[in-house]
C-alpha cells in the first residue's frame, strides 16, 4: 500500500489518510461508482474479467462482468461478487435501497445463461440486478428492444420503485442518432412506464438524481436542436415495445434547441415519469455535463466547458476545458454560475453536497476529478483533485491526493462526501494502458468536519420495522479508525434486550424480536461517553 500525501493550493492541509485499498487487475478494468451503503460501508462497483474465466478455468464467457466488492469502515473486504453473462456485461450504476441492499443497472450484450436468466431482446439491453447486503440476488430483469438500449443510471424513489436511465440508439422510432429512454419500475422489478425523449442529434444521459417530490431529475448531454412540427410520428404517443411484457413506451420530443455544439439539458420528471420541464444552458462551444446534486435551494450541475461567453454562459474559459457549475432553484431557473480551472483538460466526476442537519441549508460543495495534458505536460496531470466551495460557489480550497510512488495513468471515477466528514475517492491507477487497479481512498477532513453538526446518536429508520442503524456522532479516539462503544437495547420498564459491541460508526441492531412500542437505545464508549435516544417500533 503506497502512501499519500496531500498538495494544497490554499493553506495548510488539514486532511490525513484513514485507509488506502488498491484491488489489483491484470487486465483494464473499469470502476464506475463507489456507493455509500446505509450502515456507512462501501460498495465498488465496475466491470472485469473474472479472473478464473479469462484464464479459461471455467466457461468462457468472452467478455466483462459486473464486478462488484464490498469494503467495511475500515476498508477492509467484506465480499466480492462477480455477475456473468456469455458475452460483454458493462456495470454503470448502482444505488442503494432504503431496505439496506442494492439495485445495479447495466448494459448486457448476452443471451441467457451464466448468471443471466433472460433472453437478449436484441442488440443490447438494460440488465438490473437487485441484490441484498450480502450481495445475494433477489431478482433480475432484462429491459430492451431491437435497438440497442444502454443503461447509464439508476436512483430508489420516496415509494420504495426505481427509475431506470439510459440511452437508446438504431432505433427506428427515435427522434435523433441517440435518444434518452427511462423506465420506472416498482421495488419488485416491474415496469411501470418508459419514456423516450430527445432531438434531432444525439442526447447522452449522464446522471439522474431523486428529487424531494419522489421525480427524478436528468442531466443529459445533449448535441441536438428541438423536435419542430409533426416530423417524428411518435411525438405524444405510446407504442409498444418489441416485448410484449415490458411496459409502452410513450414518447416527448426535445422543446428547446441548443446554443452550441454540446449542451448541458436538464429534465426534470414528476413521480409517475412525465416531463414537467427542461431547461438548455451552454455557450457556442461544447459543453459536457457530469453531474448533478441536490441543495436547499434546488440543484447543482457541473461538467466541463470549452465555451467562452456565450449564449447563456456568463463565465469565460482560461485554458483546455474549465469546470462549468451551475446553481439552480427548483424550477430549473439560474441562481449562479462559476467557473474553475486546475490547467489543461479538467474533467468532473463527482460531486457531493454538505447539508445543514435540518436539511435547510447547503453549507458547502464538493467536487473530485482529474486532469488531462492537453499539449503541455503539468506536473499534477492524471492526479485525483478535490475542490471545496462554500454555498455560493466560492472556492475555498483544492487538494491533489497522490501517491509516493505514483502511477502514470490516475483517473477518478466518484467522489462521496460522508455523514461524518470523511472523504472516499474511488479511481483507476496504472503504469500502463491494460492494466488498470482499482485505487480506492478514504480521508479524513478536519476542515469538512468541523462543518458537520453531529448528534452523538441518531436512530434511522424511526419508527423502525425489521433492522435499525443506530449512528454515533462521537469522535474517534486519535487518528485513523480507532473507536469502541457498547449499544444496549431496553424496554420502558429497563430491562435490557439486547447488547451490541462495535467499533463502527454506523451499526444494525436487529429489531424484529421487539413488540410494537416505545424502546430505549443506550450507548456509552470505551472513553466513557454516553448518550441515549428512543426507537419506536411499528
Amino acid at each position: 500500500m503506497s502512501a499519500l500525501f496531500l498538495c494544497t493550493a490554499l493553506g495548510v492541509s488539514a486532511q490525513e489518510l484513514v485507509w488506502q485499498r488498491d484491488i489489483k487487475s491484470s487486465t483494464q478494468d473499469f470502476l464506475s461508482q463507489v456507493t455509500t451503503t446505509i450502515d456507512g460501508q462501501y460498495l465498488i462497483t465496475g466491470s472485469s474479467i473474472h479472473p478464473s474465466r479469462a484464464s479459461g478455468a471455467v466457461q468462457q464467457n468472452n467478455g466483462y462482468d459486473y464486478h462488484l466488492v464490498k469494503l467495511n469502515q475500515q476498508g477492509e473486504q467484506v465480499w466480492e461478487k462477480y455477475f456473468s453473462g456469455k458475452n460483454h456485461d458493462m456495470l454503470s450504476a448502482t444505488v442503494n435501497t432504503q431496505e439496506g441492499g442494492f439495485l445495479m443497472a447495466g448494459t448486457s450484450y448476452s443471451g441467457k445463461g451464466l448468471d443471466k436468466k433472460d433472453e437478449s431482446k436484441g442488440g443490447s439491453d438494460f440488465w438490473l440486478i437487485r441484490l441484498n447486503e450480502y450481495g445475494d440476488e433477489i431478482w433480475q430483469k432484462t429491459i430492451g428492444s431491437v435497438a440497442d438500449e444502454e443503461a447509464r443510471a439508476v436512483i430508489q424513489t420516496t415509494d420504495f420503485g426505481f427509475y431506470v436511465a439510459g440511452n437508446i440508439q438504431n432505433s427506428d422510432k427515435g427522434y435523433g442518432s441517440k435518444d434518452v429512454l427511462v423506465v420506472r419500475l416498482d421495488k419488485n422489478g416491474k415496469e411501470i412506464s418508459q419514456l423516450v425523449l430527445g432531438g434531432k442529434g444525439l442526447d447522452e444521459v449522464e446522471k439522474m438524481i431523486p428529487t424531494a417530490d419522489g421525480g427524478a431529475l436528468l442531466g443529459i448531454y445533449s448535441r441536438s436542436g428541438a423536435v419542430t412540427g409533426s416530423g417524428n410520428q411518435n411525438t405524444g404517443m405510446t407504442q409498444q415495445p418489441a416485448n410484449s411484457s415490458s411496459a409502452a413506451r410513450s414518447y416527448q420530443p426535445k422543446a428547446s434547441s441548443n446554443y452550441g455544439e454540446g449542451d448541458y439539458l436538464i429534465v426534470k420528471l414528476s413521480k409517475d415519469g412525465k416531463v414537467e420541464w427542461e431547461k438548455n444552458y451552454g455557450g457556442t462551444g461544447d459543453d459536457h455535463l457530469r453531474t448533478l446534486a441536490m441543495t436547499s435551494t434546488g440543484y447543482l450541475i457541473g461538467g466541463e466547458s470549452r465555451s467562452e461567453r456565450s449564449g447563456n454562459k456568463t463565465v469565460g474559459i482560461e485554458e483546455g476545458t474549465d469546470l462549468w457549475l451551475i446553481s439552480v432553484n427548483e424550477r430549473g431557473e439560474e441562481i449562479w454560475q462559476k467557473s474553475y480551472n486546475f490547467k489543461n483538460r479538467d474533467v468532473l466526476m463527482g460531486m457531493s453536497v454538505l447539508h445543514a442537519s435540518d436539511d435547510k441549508s447547503t453549507k458547502g460543495i464538493l467536487l473530485g476529478g482529474y486532469t488531462q495534458a492537453e499539449g503541455r505536460i503539468e506536473t499534477d496531470d492524471e492526479k485525483f483533485w478535490m475542490l471545496y466551495l462554500d454555498q455560493n460557489g466560492n472556492e475555498q480550497w483544492r487538494k491533489h491526493v497522490k501517491g509516493e510512488s505514483s502511477k502514470r495513468e490516475e483517473r477518478l471515477s466518484d467522489i462521496k462526501l460522508n455523514r461524518d466528514g470523511s472523504i472516499i475517492l474511488a479511481g483507476t491507477s496504472a503504469e500502463e494502458l491494460g492494466k488498470e487497479n482499482w485505487k480506492i481512498v478514504k480521508l479524513g477532513d478536519r476542515q469538512i468536519d468541523q462543518l458537520i453538526e453531529k448528534q452523538d446518536i441518531k436512530i434511522y429508520p424511526n419508527p423502525v420495522s425489521d433492522y435499525a442503524y443506530v449512528e454515533l456522532g462521537f469522535p474517534s479516539t486519535g487518528s485513523g479508525t480507532g473507536f469502541s462503544a457498547e449499544i444496549a437495547v431496553y424496554d420502558m420498564g429497563g430491562r435490557q434486550l439486547q447488547s451490541i459491541k462495535t467499533k463502527n460508526k454506523v451499526t444494525k441492531i436487529n429489531t424484529q424480536p421487539l413488540v410494537q412500542g416505545a424502546y430505549l437505545v443506550s450507548v456509552k464508549t470505551e472513553a466513557g461517553k454516553t448518550a441515549s435516544a428512543k426507537l419506536i417500533k411499528k
